[in-house]
C-alpha cells in the first residue's frame, strides 16, 4: 500500500510517500480502506517536533480518517465488511474518566495514522462513521467535533438555552458553532476578520465580536449577554485571552480550556477572578470513543454538515500541510485518498 511517513521534528520536508506492506491483521483487527483523511494543528506541530511523546522513527501521520472495513479478523464482532468507521483520537480510552494510560497513544503521533491507503487497528480503535456524512465530512469528527463536543456538552454540561462563548473561527470553535446552535444554545464567536463573521453568522451565530476592532471584546460580550456573562467559553486561545475569557463569564460558569493557539508562556490568572464569581476553569484534552459516539448519534440526529475548507489529493498532501500552515482557511483541510 501507499503511505506518507514522517519523523516528528523532520519539518514538511521530511513527509514522504512510500510503499509499506499491509500490517498482519490480527483476531480483533479490522483492516479499513481509507476514503479520506483531514488535518489537525497538532499534525503542523508533530512534523515541527512540538508534539508530545513521539516515537524516534517516521510512522504515518494523521489522527482524523474514514473509510471502509476491507477486512475483518476472526474475532471481531462490531464491525462487518463494507461498513464505514472513523478513527477513535485515543484508541485506549474507550469510557470513563481520563487517566495517563488511556491517552498515552494517538493515531498520527505515537502510532501509525490515517494518512494512507489503508490501516490496520483493533476493531476498538474504530467507530461507526454517521449515516448522513460522506467520508470527507465524517473524516472531520475524530479531533476537532469530539473536542467541541467535549468541551460543550461533557466538560461545559451545557443545556439548552444557556449562552456560549467561542473563541476564533478554527474548526474546533466552527464544530462548537454547529453542535451549539443544533442544541439551542445562544451563541457569541469572536474573528479579527469582519468576512469570517459574516460567514460564522450565516452558520447561526446569534452574535459576533472582532477582536481587534474591540481589544476588550470581554466587556463586549457581558453586554451581548445583558451584563450577566456567558455560562461557558470555550477557550482556545490560552496565554493571551484567558484572563478575559473569566471576566467575559457569568457567576457560577465554566471556562473550558481546550487550546493555546494564542501562546503558551503561561497565563497569569488572578484567583478572585475564580473564587468571587464561583466560576470554574476546566482543562480537556479531546475525549473517549464513548464520547465520540456520542457525537455520532447528535451529528446524525440533526443532519449536522461540518465546515470544510478545501480538498485535496493524495499526491498533494504536503500542500495540504502548507496551506493549513498558513492559517487563511475556514473550516477542514481535507486529503482525498482515493484522488
Amino acid at each position: 500500500m501507499k503511505a506518507y511517513q514522517l519523523k516528528s521534528g523532520a519539518g514538511l520536508a521530511g513527509l514522504q510517500l512510500a510503499e509499506r506492506p499491509s500490517a498482519a491483521l490480527g483476531t480483533n483487527d479490522i483492516r479499513v480502506r481509507i476514503e479520506a483523511a483531514a488535518l489537525n494543528p497538532r499534525d503542523v506541530s508533530f512534523a515541527k517536533g512540538q508534539f508530545y511523546n513521539p516515537p524516534d522513527h517516521p510512522i504515518v501521520p494523521l489522527v482524523d480518517g474514514c473509510g471502509e472495513v476491507a477486512e475483518i479478523g476472526s474475532g471481531v464482532t462490531r464491525f462487518k465488511l463494507g461498513d464505514r468507521v472513523i478513527t477513535n483520537y485515543y484508541p485506549r480510552w474507550i469510557d470513563g474518566s481520563i487517566s495517563p494510560a488511556k491517552t498515552s497513544v494517538s493515531f498520527g503521533a505515537q502510532i501509525d495514522g490515517t494518512l494512507a491507503e489503508e490501516i490496520t487497528a483493533s476493531e476498538n480503535d474504530f467507530v461507526a462513521a454517521p449515516g448522513n456524512l460522506d467520508a470527507a465530512a465524517a473524516a472531520t469528527l475524530s479531533c476537532a467535533g469530539a473536542t467541541a463536543w467535549n468541551a460543550l456538552f461533557v466538560a461545559g454540561a451545557a443545556k439548552p438555552g444557556s449562552s456560549v462563548l467561542l473563541l476564533g473561527t478554527g474548526n474546533v470553535s466552527l464544530w462548537a458553532l454547529k453542535l451549539a446552535k443544533a442544541a439551542g444554545l445562544f451563541t457569541i464567536i469572536t474573528s479579527s476578520q469582519d468576512d469570517k463573521l459574516e460567514r460564522a453568522r450565516a452558520m447561526g451565530a446569534s452574535a459576533t465580536v472582532n477582536y481587534r476592532t474591540t481589544p476588550e471584546w470581554q466587556q463586549e460580550v457581558i453586554r451581548l449577554t445583558g451584563e450577566a456573562g456567558v455560562d461557558l467559553v470555550v477557550e482556545v486561545g490560552g496565554e493571551n485571552t484567558l484572563a478575559r475569557s473569566l471576566k467575559a463569564t457569568a457567576f457560577g460558569g465554566t471556562v473550558v480550556v481546550v487550546g493555546r493557539v494564542s501562546g503558551s508562556g503561561g497565563a497569569s490568572i488572578e484567583p478572585g477572578a475564580l473564587i468571587g464569581g464561583a466560576k470554574r476553569l476546566v482543562g480537556i484534552t479531546v475525549g473517549s470513543r464513548a464520547t465520540l459516539e456520542q457525537l455520532v448519534r447528535f451529528v446524525d440526529v440533526n443532519r449536522i454538515e461540518p465546515v470544510i475548507d478545501c480538498s485535496f489529493p493524495f499526491g498533494e498532501a504536503a500542500a495540504a500541510y502548507e496551506y493549513l500552515q498558513a492559517g487563511q482557511h475556514f473550516g477542514k483541510v481535507v486529503i482525498d485518498i482515493r484522488a
